[in-house]
């Protein structure tokens, strides 16, 4: 038979022991289990992790998890998110322990993080424009392009290919200026900034170059002028900024090893 455990959502500020109602993965009742003025938002569960091979499942057990993260932000204010199926064994004492144990660090870190979000920005550029721009800047690449355009197909093939080469390095050196021009004036409006790895081209953004990719953490009095400044970028011709969120900080928390803290 299964041990019980305790599934965590997240931590708030809260001295107060409260019901959620049955708003967790699988429609499980979400509660509190306070310790002096912050709690743990946790469900009952059995200690084991949730998997499945249903997709759609799996989807929808996320959904709950994001739900009850953004409900809570919703009423308390900051929050400190667990992953998904972040589950320690025991009981609502075990928690509590926990919190006590934890009490410094959680704190501070709710305090740091207080009235901050994240939010990602991503910048693209189409590629047919990225490509006149440069040609138009860089005398060879125009001159070259003239001849291509001039000599039969067969012939020109390997002129084409030195052509496309340099092209692809004049686009990278582009990329790599307008990157750092923009990183430079997001920087001024944000707390944190991170890198996004491996940047997806979503299928609206599909014929551009990526050119930034950034999750940030920002302060709800800076949103308005960091928008002001995409808005400028955004109607640029031949740009489009994609600029998401508000979301808990999950990419800025500190990491605190609840499952050491909690002898698991």
């Amino acid at each position: 038979m299964s041990e019980d455990g305790k599934y965590l959502y997240c931590i708030i500020n809260t001295a107060e022991a409260q019901g959620f109602g049955n708003t967790g993965l699988e429609d499980n009742p979400v509660y509190t289990i306070p310790y002096k003025d912050i709690a743990a938002v946790v469900h009952t569960c059995t200690a084991k992790p949730y998997k499945t091979e249903d997709k759609e499942k799996a989807a929808e057990w996320i959904l709950s998890h994001n739900y009850v993260i953004d409900i809570s932000t919703k009423k308390f204010g900051t929050v400190l998110p667990f992953s998904f199926d972040t589950i320690v064994k025991g009981s609502d004492e075990i928690v509590s322990s926990w919190l006590e144990k934890s009490y410094p660090i959680l704190k501070a870190e709710l305090g740091r993080l207080k009235n901050k979000a994240e939010y990602s920005i991503q910048v693209f550029c189409e590629n047919e424009f990225l490509k006149a721009t440069l040609t138009g800047r860089d005398l060879e690449l125009k001159k070259m392009k003239e001849k291509t355009d001039r000599m039969p197909k067969g012939a020109a093939y390997l002129l084409q290919r030195r052509l496309e080469l340099k092209m692809k390095d004049a686009i990278a050196d582009e990329v790599s200026r307008l990157s750092s021009e923009f990183i430079t004036g997001i920087r001024e409006h944000v707390e944190e900034i991170r890198a996004e790895k491996n940047l997806q081209v979503p299928e609206k953004y599909n014929g551009k170059k990526p050119i930034v990719g950034l999750t940030c953490l920002i302060h709800e009095d800076k949103i308005e002028k960091l928008g002001g400044m995409l808005d400028e970028i955004n109607r640029r011709v031949g740009f489009a900024v994609r600029f998401t969120g508000p979301w808990a900080p999950y990419s800025f928390v500190k990491r605190f090893d609840e499952t050491a803290a909690l002898g698991h």
